[in-house]
C-alpha cells in the first residue's frame, strides 16, 4: 500500500510546486494521447474505487490516529530511515542508467546519512549538498528503450504501468527493507500514509474527479522522473 500513497504525495508535491532536473532522453510518446495511456479505464476506475474504500475504512483512521501519537519529528526521522535504505536501489539504477557521477554522489549520501545521520534517521547528506536523487528500475528500463505501456491500478498497490510493474518487482527485491520483519514493513507503510495525509485530504477537497487528478498527478510525475525533468510534454497534452 505505501508505494500508492508515497508516489501520489510526491506527484502531488510537484504539480503544487514544480521541480527542476536534466536529462538527455526524449519524453515517453504514450504521454500524449491519453486514450492510449489508460486503454482500460473502466476496469481501473473500479479498482480505483475499491482502494479507496479500503483507505477510508481502515488505511486513514489508522494513519489519523498514528498521527495524532507521534510527532513530526519522529515521523522524518522513520522517513528518512527508509529513504536512506532505499538509497542503495538509487545508486543501483545510477549505475544501470549510466550515471556513474550521480552514482558516487548518491554512495556518498548514503555513506554520510547512514553514518553521521545515525543510521538514516537525519538527513546530514542534504546539509552538505548531496541531495536526494529518485531512480527506479522503471526509470532504468524506459532508458533502456522498454516503452512505459498502459496505465494500470492495482488492488491495495495503486497506480503504476505495465512498465512499472516489473520495476516494482526489482526495486522490492533490492531494498533491504523487504528483508526486516513484518513489523518494520508496517510502521514504514503506516508513516507513509500518515505523511500522505495532507495530499489525500487536497484530492477528496478539490478534485472534480479524483480518479483522473490521480491517474494525470502520477502520469505526469513518473514522465518527470524519466526525462530528469526535461520534458517538453505540457501538462494541457495530460490532461
Amino acid at each position: 500500500m505505501s508505494s500508492f500513497f508515497v508516489m501520489l504525495m510526491i506527484a502531488i508535491s510537484l504539480l503544487l510546486s514544480g521541480c527542476a532536473g536534466n536529462k538527455a532522453i526524449e519524453a515517453d510518446p504514450e504521454l500524449i494521447e491519453l486514450s492510449e495511456a489508460d486503454p482500460y479505464e473502466e476496469l481501473n476506475r473500479d479498482i480505483f474505487a475499491f482502494n479507496a474504500k479500503v483507505d477510508e475504512h481502515f488505511a486513514q483512521p489508522i494513519s489519523q490516529a498514528y498521527l495524532w501519537v507521534t510527532p513530526q519529528l519522529l515521523r522524518t526521522g522513520v522517513a528518512n530511515f527508509f529513504s536512506n535504505l532505499n538509497d542503495i536501489n538509487v545508486v543501483l539504477n545510477d549505475v544501470m542508467q549510466g550515471k556513474i557521477q550521480q552514482s558516487v554522489e548518491d554512495t556518498g549520501r548514503f555513506l554520510v546519512n547512514t553514518t553521521v545521520g545515525l543510521g538514516g534517521l537525519f538527513d546530514v547528506a542534504d546539509e552538505l549538498g548531496l541531495g536526494k536523487h529518485e531512480e527506479d528500475f522503471a526509470q532504468t528500463l524506459a532508458v533502456w528503450g522498454v516503452p512505459q505501456g498502459p496505465y494500470l491500478v492495482f488492488p491495495i498497490l495503486g497506480p503504476m504501468t505495465s512498465r512499472g510493474l516489473p520495476g516494482t518487482v526489482f526495486d522490492t527485491a533490492a531494498n533491504p527493507a523487504s528483508y526486516v520483519g513484518f513489523p518494520v514493513q508496517l510502521l514504514q507503510m503506516l508513516n507513509a500514509r500518515a505523511n500522505a495525509e495532507g495530499a489525500l485530504q487536497f484530492i477528496d477537497e478539490a478534485a472534480l474527479d479524483p480518479y483522473v487528478f490521480t491517474r494525470e498527478s502520477f502520469l505526469q510525475h513518473r514522465n518527470f522522473l524519466v526525462t530528469d525533468g526535461n520534458s517538453e510534454i505540457t501538462d494541457d497534452v495530460m490532461l
